[in-house]
């Protein structure tokens, strides 16, 4: 009896070490990060644009790992981006800023390039990006008041590219529409559409001139909608 009692207690040691040592061969990986807040908006109907210059946010990156599941903060080891910097810019620390010269929505990420497990272990190659949205209201004549014309560029087509505008003040990348209030009204403009890697220009719309000339002038003298597709 006592001789059963024993291979049963070795069988168990044997088992947790067996465990243990499996355990330790799956290291811990990076599955997602969640940024906090997830979404923030500033400004309000009432607001002209450039009065929000200057509002910040501070983010936070968790990254939410497995073997054994945990999340940490990892706010200082990502790489962080804008999508419209022209709205909104974010340095490497997380801090969100307002640049009072676009209003509408953007895409702020954060990156990390898992080349390598905590443990060393190689995952070449591995990308794990989380985002969030900002917000900045647009100042609209029911508002209190009509400010400058808005000028909105939106985008279509299975590429992706940027638009830059001449004389400064838009600035922006696909996918998401960006707005815009920096241009006083009657201000002649040129967009010009450039191709991301692996992407074609294909036409714009809304323009003065010819859709499928590049860039797109204009004059604007009111609330306008432009679009650009990209190939």
């Amino acid at each position: 009896m006592i001789r059963k009692l024993l291979g049963l207690v070795v069988l168990i040691l044997v088992a947790m070490v067996l465990v243990s040592l499996s355990s330790c061969g799956r290291d811990q990986q990076l599955e997602s990060i969640t940024i906090q807040p997830p979404s923030e908006t500033f400004g309000d109907s009432n607001t002209p644009v450039i009065a929000n210059a200057g509002a910040q946010v501070q983010l936070r990156a968790l990254g939410n790992y497995i073997h054994p599941p945990v999340t940490k903060d990892i706010t200082d080891k990502v790489a962080w981006n804008s999508n419209t910097p022209q709205m909104m810019t974010v340095d490497a620390s997380g801090l969100l800023t307002v640049t009072g010269l676009a209003c509408g929505a953007t895409l702020v990420s954060a990156t990390v390039n898992t080349n390598t497990s905590s443990g060393g272990i190689s995952s070449s190659g591995a990308i794990v990006t989380g985002y969030m949205t900002g917000n900045v209201t647009c100042f609209t004549a029911s508002g209190g008041g009509a400010g400058n014309p808005a000028l909105t560029l939106t985008f279509t087509g299975n590429g992706s590219g940027t638009v830059s505008s001449n004389p400064s003040g838009l600035s922006c990348s696909s996918p998401l529409p960006c707005v815009t209030q920096a241009f006083a009204v009657s201000t002649p403009l040129t967009l010009t559409a450039t191709p991301a890697a692996g992407s074609t220009f294909g036409s714009w719309s809304g323009c003065d001139s010819q859709g499928t000339t590049n860039p797109c002038t204009l004059n604007l003298t009111r609330n306008t909608t432009v679009s650009v597709s990209f190939n």
